[in-house]
Protein backbone atom coordinates (compact mmCIF):
# COMPACT_ATOMS: atom_id res chain seq x y z
CA UNK A 1 0.00 0.00 0.00
CA UNK A 2 1.36 3.41 -0.95
CA UNK A 3 1.51 5.78 2.03
CA UNK A 4 0.07 9.40 1.65
CA UNK A 5 2.11 12.29 1.37
CA UNK A 6 1.32 15.86 2.06
CA UNK A 7 3.30 19.04 0.62
CA UNK A 8 3.93 21.90 3.17
CA UNK A 9 6.52 25.06 2.81
CA UNK A 10 9.36 25.66 5.05
CA UNK A 11 10.74 29.89 5.51
CA UNK A 12 13.46 31.38 7.29
CA UNK A 13 14.52 34.85 6.81
CA UNK A 14 17.52 35.84 7.61
CA UNK A 15 19.03 39.05 8.02
CA UNK A 16 20.35 38.69 4.43
CA UNK A 17 18.57 36.40 2.59
CA UNK A 18 15.31 34.35 2.50
CA UNK A 19 14.53 31.04 1.71
CA UNK A 20 11.07 29.24 1.05
CA UNK A 21 11.52 25.15 0.42
CA UNK A 22 8.86 23.23 -0.31
CA UNK A 23 8.89 19.64 1.49
CA UNK A 24 6.81 16.36 0.84
CA UNK A 25 6.54 14.68 4.05
CA UNK A 26 4.41 11.76 5.26
CA UNK A 27 0.67 12.45 6.42
CA UNK A 28 0.72 12.88 9.63
CA UNK A 29 4.24 13.99 10.32
CA UNK A 30 5.46 16.86 13.01
CA UNK A 31 6.06 19.92 12.22
CA UNK A 32 9.49 19.50 13.84
CA UNK A 33 10.08 16.23 11.21
CA UNK A 34 9.47 18.52 8.41
CA UNK A 35 11.96 20.71 9.60
CA UNK A 36 14.45 18.32 9.81
CA UNK A 37 13.73 16.68 6.31
CA UNK A 38 13.72 20.10 4.58
CA UNK A 39 17.67 20.21 5.00
CA UNK A 40 17.24 24.13 5.88
CA UNK A 41 19.20 23.82 8.30
CA UNK A 42 22.42 23.28 5.50
CA UNK A 43 21.67 26.67 4.31
CA UNK A 44 21.53 28.24 7.80
CA UNK A 45 23.82 26.82 10.33
CA UNK A 46 23.25 28.79 12.90
CA UNK A 47 19.66 27.38 13.23
CA UNK A 48 18.95 25.03 16.08
CA UNK A 49 16.64 22.81 14.62
CA UNK A 50 15.71 21.26 17.93
CA UNK A 51 15.03 23.90 19.49
CA UNK A 52 13.89 26.93 17.83
CA UNK A 53 10.34 28.76 17.84
CA UNK A 54 8.44 28.09 15.38
CA UNK A 55 4.91 28.93 14.13
CA UNK A 56 2.53 27.89 11.09
CA UNK A 57 0.93 31.14 9.22
CA UNK A 58 1.92 33.24 11.84
CA UNK A 59 0.69 31.44 14.79
CA UNK A 60 3.54 30.21 17.29
CA UNK A 61 3.70 26.33 17.62
CA UNK A 62 4.08 25.25 21.52
CA UNK A 63 5.29 21.70 20.70
CA UNK A 64 6.72 21.52 17.28
CA UNK A 65 7.45 17.61 18.32
CA UNK A 66 4.14 16.92 18.81
CA UNK A 67 2.23 19.63 16.21
CA UNK A 68 1.05 17.51 13.19
CA UNK A 69 1.61 19.38 9.93
CA UNK A 70 -1.31 19.51 7.26
CA UNK A 71 -0.97 19.87 3.75
CA UNK A 72 -0.34 23.57 2.21
CA UNK A 73 1.04 24.72 5.60
CA UNK A 74 4.11 27.06 5.69
CA UNK A 75 6.32 26.26 8.78
CA UNK A 76 8.17 29.71 9.63
CA UNK A 77 11.46 29.43 11.96
CA UNK A 78 11.40 32.74 13.64
CA UNK A 79 14.68 34.59 14.68
CA UNK A 80 15.43 36.35 18.62
CA UNK A 81 14.24 40.49 17.69
CA UNK A 82 16.97 42.54 18.14
CA UNK A 83 15.66 45.44 19.58
CA UNK A 84 12.40 44.48 21.64
CA UNK A 85 9.35 46.70 19.93
CA UNK A 86 7.79 48.29 23.06
CA UNK A 87 11.17 49.63 24.18
CA UNK A 88 11.51 51.53 20.97
CA UNK A 89 8.27 52.79 21.15
CA UNK A 90 9.31 54.11 24.72
CA UNK A 91 11.86 55.78 23.44
CA UNK A 92 10.79 57.27 20.47
CA UNK A 93 8.23 59.03 22.83
CA UNK A 94 9.98 60.30 24.91
CA UNK A 95 12.01 62.03 22.38
CA UNK A 96 9.07 63.26 21.06
CA UNK A 97 7.74 64.81 24.28
CA UNK A 98 11.77 66.33 24.93
CA UNK A 99 11.68 67.51 21.00
CA UNK A 100 7.84 69.37 21.94
CA UNK A 101 8.81 70.87 25.64
CA UNK A 102 12.30 72.48 23.72
CA UNK A 103 9.92 74.26 20.90
CA UNK A 104 7.56 75.59 23.37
Amino acid sequence: MVEAVIDVEVVYAAIDRQVLLSVTVPAGATVRAALLKSGIGKAFFELDLASCPVGIFGKVIADPDKHPVQAGDRIEIYRPLLADPKEVRRVRAAKAAEAKTRNQ
